[in-house]
């Protein structure tokens, strides 16, 4: 099998791209402001921080009947509704404060928009790291999680409460008695309370879309930050002052690591995390304890594969889990020591997340290097190339060696407030050297493909860019785009690894329909030796009984491309729409960057025929007209086969409904398609509606003809009077429909020539549909004997002759007629039935040699034309001769 080429390259060479596009729209957008906008002499900024109440909702103790002692419920009603006034009171000015808070961060977020609109994409390295500080502290201050829900648990409290006031409001009415003022008194409190409790709903709820929305209002403006700090340097171009902070951040990293501290985080880690840090340790212990026996498992589960008696998909599946297990030692060793670190001060804190960062990364290549270890999931399985297996397995560790130690101290140090000052320093140059390794690394493992795979401009294209990509964003940290040239390639590199998880299990797919097609394939050879089996048996021949000469039921194994078109495009669907789905997620952060693409207009369209505003089209909408066209043909092309494979393949459909269904599938995709492009693109239906009309008028006289065929060809797929694979006969023309079009329907006749024969023909002209509803046809054959054959014999003859065909169906079975005394044979005709048109020459030939060969042998002749000359003399030309 050969390696398929790797295809994260094609993200790599969008994103590329998309820096290009950056680089030009930062430049258009630069000129609209001559000068960089600098900050206004702004208020104290906003600190969203709400945190959740820790006070209960207040509860009435109601009495359990109205005629209790009528003291103590005055008492209780009384202090019940202290308590509720009380919680109105407070949650008065929570809301308050939540809607100043709210007032407050909505003119902010109004003024900040407006500067930044003002300002474009030209601002100072100074003024982007006050915006990404301002955005870690919106990030750090946000609401509290819990507090919609302690809100909702509250409201729905008070409701309850409300309801049994109301109940038993209803049965405490007051009477004319000795105790009437405790009674009316009573229920004075009851109306005050139900009232207080009424109160604090409605307080509650304004409390509740107060947050809510102050929450959405947060998420804004950490999207704007997130959009606007994408496009803008995060630091200066590189200088001797940058340089000389490497000496400074190698000072401050050193000086952290103090032993007392060190000392003091392991022992507050193992007091609080004890459980866990020894769990872990034991699996540690017993994976590499039995590390040698996964690895000779993994190696003996490959020496099924091919084995067609013995091969089965849970080999591979086995091999995954041990790969699995194999990369897992290395993440366990960082898990510990991350786990020890956690408590610790400030500094080893933020060590302990720069080593869980280094142990998912640790996982992930480990993981692919036992993929393609020697015997492993890749060669044995999957059949990759050897060769880039071993690159693989050479480059990996190298690579290891600069991405692991750059993430540890890289998370770390932004981690801390004293670290993060040297992100354009020390994370700058850590940054370039992990990028050049992952060139360096791109470099080989792409040559390796090319050698395998030498031809094509493509494969050229794919290695230029995986080995450019990381040296541009290098360049682009290096020029002060540190931020972007990050988030970049943090995200790129998962993806890539998020593609090649995915491809992996493409493959593991590819293997398991591989095994049931060769499972399907040796049942198709023992039918086979079962057939030859009972024919030797009938023959009575010794010899063709032997096992020797039967037929082998071991087969070669078989190559993953030579599986089902239909199974594995119907894999590839589900496994790209897995693929698709994992690289949103995990380019959420960056997608808000590419709001920018709203801001550039590129024209303006009338909104309606009244002359209001214009609306912009923008370079968003053209990019995602672009994505749903290029989704509407991959969809045409794709979703009608799949709908084949996994819907109508398992329906008792008639035939000729699924190409019907299939066909009319296509046409709905490509019209909502083009509607929504339109759209998209600013078109409005009540513009086109006169084009349409207009272009109805001109159809209907100048196209009637194409618009009839058109017609006549959706009354063809909802009527099927024909359908794909029928043998029809129409205008003297016989063949196979091969194809239902829009225009016209395509015939393969007996010649192998294709007849395109308009649709509107078939709708309004005769027909012959040989296999509409029954495809077994009648053949009828013409035998003439010499006179003085029996006839009783010949029809005897003619009729075993029929039976012994094996293309003869037996319902409705062979029928032989004396039809006629000609002039030189006695004239028989033979009536016999095919299950399919296409047995009508070669049956008409095999029975009339068999007809010729069976009246030779009993003697019966078949007469040569016949006819009795009489010559006649005239008497006038007898006189005249003498």
């Amino acid at each position: 099998m050969k390696q398929r080429p790797p295809r994260y390259p094609v993200l790599t060479a969008w994103l590329v791209g998309l820096l290009l596009l950056c680089a030009v729209t930062t430049q258009i957008l630069a000129e609209e402001s001559e000068e960089p906008e600098q900050p206004e002499e702004a208020r104290p900024a906003v600190q969203p921080e709400l945190k959740a109440g820790t006070d209960a909702p207040p509860d009435t103790n109601l009495p359990d009947a109205v005629d209790a002692d009528i003291h103590q419920q005055v008492q209780t009603l009384g202090a019940s509704l202290a308590q509720r006034q009380t919680a109105v009171l407070a949650s008065r000015e929570r809301l308050t404060y939540a809607e100043s808070v709210l007032s407050r961060l909505k003119d902010e977020y109004e003024s900040f928009e407006l500067r930044l609109e003002k300002a474009g994409l030209n601002l100072t390295s100074s003024y982007a790291d006050l915006l990404k500080q301002r955005l870690e502290r919106l990030q750090r201050q946000s609401i509290a999680e819990d507090l919609i829900e302690g809100i909702e648990n509250k409201l729905s409290a008070a409701r309850e409460e409300q309801l049994r006031l109301e109940e038993f409001e209803a049965i405490a009415d007051p009477e004319d008695d000795a105790r009437s003022q405790l009674r009316k008194r009573r229920s004075e409190l009851l109306r005050e309370l139900h009232k207080a409790v009424t109160d604090h709903i409605d307080v509650l709820n304004d409390y509740f879309s107060t947050v809510t929305t102050l929450k959405n209002q947060v998420q804004d403006y950490q999207t704007l930050l997130q959009q606007r700090l994408f496009w803008l340097p995060s630091a200066a171009v590189v200088s001797k002052e940058t340089v000389g902070g490497l000496y400074q951040s190698a000072k401050w990293f050193v000086s952290q690591l103090k032993p007392e501290a060190l000392g003091d985080a392991i022992k507050k880690s193992v007091d609080e995390r004890g459980g866990r840090i020894a769990f872990i340790a034991l699996l540690l212990t017993v994976l590499l304890i039995r590390r040698k026996a996964i690895a000779r498992h993994l190696h003996t589960n490959g020496r099924h594969i091919g084995n067609v008696g013995q091969d089965r998909t849970a080999y591979t599946l086995q091999a995954l889990i041990n790969s699995f297990l194999l990369a897992l030692p290395g993440v366990l060793v960082f898990a510990l020591v991350a786990l020890a670190l956690m408590d610790g001060n400030e500094f080893f804190a933020a060590l302990s997340k720069g080593f869980t960062a280094a142990g998912f990364i640790m996982f992930l290549l480990a993981f692919i290097r036992n993929v393609a270890r020697k015997g492993g999931l890749g060669e044995s399985h999957f059949h990759w190339n050897p060769n880039s297996l071993l690159v693989i397995r050479r480059e990996i560790p190298l690579l290891m060696a600069f991405v692991i130690p750059v993430t540890i101290i890289t998370t770390s140090t932004s981690s801390t407030p004293e670290g993060a000052q040297f992100d354009d320093s020390l994370g700058r140059l850590l940054f370039t050297l992990v990028s050049i390794a992952l060139a360096v690394f791109a470099q080989r493992i792409m040559s390796s493909v090319r050698d395998y795979k030498f031809h094509g401009n493509f494969l050229l294209f794919l290695h230029v860019i995986a080995v450019t990509a990381p040296l541009v964003l290098a360049a682009a940290s290096l020029f002060g785009y540190h931020y972007t040239a990050l988030q970049l390639e943090r995200n790129l590199f998962v993806s890539i690894c998020w593609l090649a998880f995915s491809s992996l299990l493409y493959y593991v797919g590819l293997r398991a329909l591989s095994v049931r097609e060769r499972r399907l394939t040796l049942e198709i050879l023992k039918e086979q030796r079962a057939a030859e089996r009972k024919v030797a048996e009938t023959r009575e021949t010794e010899d063709t009984m032997e096992e020797s000469i039967l037929p082998a039921l071991d087969m070669p194994e078989m190559n993953l491309k030579d599986i089902s078109r239909q199974s594995s495009s119907l894999l590839g669907i589900v496994v790209s729409a897995l693929a698709l789905g994992g690289l949103l997620i995990l380019w959420a952060d960056v997608i808000p960057a590419l709001q920018l693409f709203e801001n550039i207009t590129l024209w303006t369209i009338a909104a309606d025929l009244q002359g209001g505003d214009p609306l912009p089209i923008t370079l968003a909408d053209v990019l995602l007209a672009l994505l749903v066209a290029a989704g509407t043909v991959l969809a045409a092309k794709n979703l009608p086969g799949t709908l084949e494979v996994m819907v109508l393949s398992r329906m008792n459909l008639e035939p000729g409904a699924g190409y019907a269904i299939t066909t009319l599938t296509t046409y709905v995709l490509v019209m909502v398609g083009v509607v929504t492009c339109l759209a998209v693109t600013g078109v409005q239906w009540s513009k086109l509606q006169w084009l349409v009309a207009a272009l109805g008028v001109g159809l209907g006289f100048g196209l009637q003809e194409i618009v009839a065929n058109f017609v006549s060809g959706i009354i063809l797929l909802f009527e099927r009077p024909i359908r794909v694979g029928d043998m029809v006969t129409i205008n003297g023309v016989t063949g196979t429909v091969a194809r239902i079009r829009i225009r016209a329907t395509t015939l393969v006749d007996w010649d192998r020539k294709e007849q395109i024969i308009p649709n509107r023909t078939f709708a309004t002209q005769d027909l012959t549909n040989w296999t509409l509803s029954d495809p077994i046809t009648r053949v009828t054959l013409r035998v003439g004997v010499a006179y003085g054959s029996d006839v009783n014999e010949v029809q005897g003859i003619l009729n075993q002759v029929a039976l012994q065909n094996e293309r003869v169906v037996s319902d409705p079975a062979p029928e032989v007629f004396c039809v006629g005394l000609g002039d030189s044979s006695i004239d028989f005709e033979v009536w016999v039935y095919v299950k399919d048109l296409i047995d009508y020459m070669p049956l008409s030939h095999e029975i009339h040699a068999s007809i010729t060969r069976a009246l030779s042998d009993a003697g019966i002749e078949i007469p040569f034309p016949q006819r009795d000359i009489h010559v006649r003399t005239l008497p006038e030309a007898r006189g005249s001769r003498s």
